[in-house]
């Protein structure tokens, strides 16, 4: 199996084209295009439906498939038990996500494959910062009263200061999605744009926790919302929620990206999170992103995925690639 071949997704390209780089400076807030927000339920979960049977991806494809999907994943670790061991351990396999002998037989072994980026809450940025350091790996830290965002606005603003002082390039902030539920879309778009000016020059990812937004209608509101006040990023959810990222969910936000693209000229990226742990979802979400965005959006710079567990199924499907065999967990250190 040549390199070549198996490159052809351009697994290690952080940015594939430049004039697509996440630069969103937002717009005003426009509400007549939110109440023009439809939204066929039915129709979204058809074609959400199609997304793991009308398209599929085998052999050297997959493979390659895979490592992009690698090179898209924000490895996370957000728990009450996090340690600076577990957090450097993290970071270690966030330099060598694959195991270098199934790198090597995959001709891609010298391509310096790594992680998206690393996500932890505030009291493990320098912890990450250091143990990434010499990579161009960048640390997201969650903010904003994570998970729920009800914190008072002035505490959720310092703690955005605060993480990149201590050096996120990338702050994931949860919207209070009270807002959503009551239609307050001007405070909404006033605390986005606040966060927005408090990251500086850090890229934000505003999380909508649509597992609690009820309605797809209101998660196409928010999205706009969300992208109106410059979010550079749109997430699905925080992990935390009993629904997290679904297909039906995805193409929905994913079409508000478009529909936001074609009438501002202006680039937004997407990060499905929460529930996204096997391989087979992983190219789920890589075709969507390919037939509803385009080429560019399976890139790192505009797709993430939000993830702790999916790393280890990849690997194992690659090796099952090469070997033929599956492997046991244990073969797949993670933090």
């Amino acid at each position: 199996m040549t390199s070549d071949s198996l490159l052809a997704m351009g697994p290690t390209r952080r940015s594939t084209l430049k004039h697509l780089e996440m630069c969103n400076p937002g717009t005003a807030l426009q509400l007549d295009w939110l109440r023009d927000v439809r939204v066929n339920r039915s129709a979204v979960e058809r074609r959400a439906a199609t997304m793991g049977t009308r398209r599929s991806v085998k052999k050297a494809w997959q493979a390659a498939w895979l490592l992009k999907a690698v090179t898209c994943i924000d490895l996370t670790t957000l728990s009450g038990d996090d340690t600076p061991g577990k957090v450097r351990r993290m970071c270690a396999k966030a330099r060598q996500p694959v195991r270098q002998d199934l790198l090597d037989t995959l001709g891609v072994g010298d391509k310096g494959l790594t992680v998206g980026a690393v996500c932890v809450y505030h009291n493990m940025i320098q912890t990450a910062v250091d143990a990434l350091k010499g990579s161009d790996i960048p640390v997201a830290a969650v903010s904003t009263g994570f998970p729920a965002g009800l914190s008072p606005l002035e505490t959720r603003l310092r703690e955005i200061e605060l993480s990149v002082a201590a050096g996120a390039k990338e702050i994931d902030i949860v919207i209070d999605r009270g807002l959503v539920l009551t239609g307050q879309w001007e405070e909404m778009y006033d605390q986005v744009r606040a966060f927005k000016d408090a990251c500086g020059d850090a890229h934000l990812k505003t999380i909508l926790g649509t597992g609690d937004l009820n309605t797809l209608r209101n998660v196409g509101k928010a999205s706009l919302v969300c992208m109106m006040a410059g979010a550079d990023f749109i997430k699905t959810s925080t992990g935390k929620e009993s629904v997290n990222a679904t297909l039906p969910v995805s193409l929905v936000m994913i079409r508000a990206i478009r529909e936001y693209r074609e009438r501002t000229g202006h680039v937004v990226g997407f990060k499905p999170a929460g529930g996204i742990s096997t391989a087979k979802a992983s190219l789920e979400y890589l075709v969507m992103m390919k037939e509803e965005l385009g080429r560019p959006w399976m890139e790192p710079n505009l797709f993430r995925f939000g993830a702790s567990s999916l790393l280890g199924d990849i690997e194992r499907q690659l090796e099952h690639h090469v070997t033929g065999r599956y492997s046991a967990n244990n073969r797949h250190p993670m933090a």
